[in-house]
């Protein structure tokens, strides 16, 4: 089985939703995943507030009760001259993604999450994402170092392929995440538009199978 997933790292919905998704891999072993990056505030500029950081906060206990995602609240509300753009996370999997486009990129995609929302890594700083990336990409036989990470990473030829996504994405009619899709025969069905339980999946992709 072969899907495509279209969330963005800094997306709360897309962060719970991943459990649910890899609960489905557990159910299907053999699943592929390619991850289509959303851009949810890509090249955001403005600084988060105490009323944005209580929005985000609001979101988040939603997804919290839906999914029981753990989430660092101290840790936002920590967080001093914080500018939410989700660009350089999004072009950190990317980044993974050149480097090696043979590893699992929804494991670096929920690494980025996990870093974020658990803990509360600046996932707008290219070290902080280079340590990660690395990090998620080594292995006990291949080793990625930081600084590998990072040059390839303020490539400008990364950031067009981090762009390039965002553009699939629109191109594919998502205008909201997560949005998980079965690919079969060349072509798209939609499994899931926004957070979906793991029952509702498997529903949905038996029904496309029928």
């Amino acid at each position: 089985m072969e899907l495509v997933l279209v969330a963005d790292p800094m997306c709360s919905w897309c962060y719970g939703f991943s459990q649910e998704l890899e609960r489905l891999i557990q159910r299907h072993p053999s699943t592929s995943i390619q991850v289509v990056l959303g851009g949810l505030r890509a090249g955001a500029t403005d600084v988060l507030n105490d009323a944005g950081k209580q929005f985000r906060l609001h979101h988040w206990e939603k997804v919290e009760q839906a999914s029981g995602a753990r989430f660092n609240r101290d840790g936002l509300l920590g967080r001093v001259g914080f500018v939410y753009d989700t660009e350089p996370v999004c072009r950190a999997v990317v980044t993974a993604r050149i480097l090696r486009p043979d590893f699992d990129p929804f494991t670096v995609f929920r690494a980025y999450q996990h870093a974020f929302y658990v803990e509360a890594a600046d996932t707008t700083d290219g070290l902080a994402l280079a340590e990660i990336g690395s990090r998620a990409l080594s292995t006990a036989w291949d080793t990625v170092s930081a600084d590998e990470f990072l040059r390839t990473w303020k490539l400008q030829s990364t950031i067009d392929k981090t762009a390039a996504d965002f553009a699939i994405a629109r191109a594919m009619g998502v205008n909201s995440f997560p949005n998980l899709f079965l690919k079969k025969s060349e072509r798209l069905y939609e499994v899931s538009n926004g957070y979906t339980s793991v029952d509702q999946m498997e529903k949905v992709l038996s029904i496309i199978a029928a």
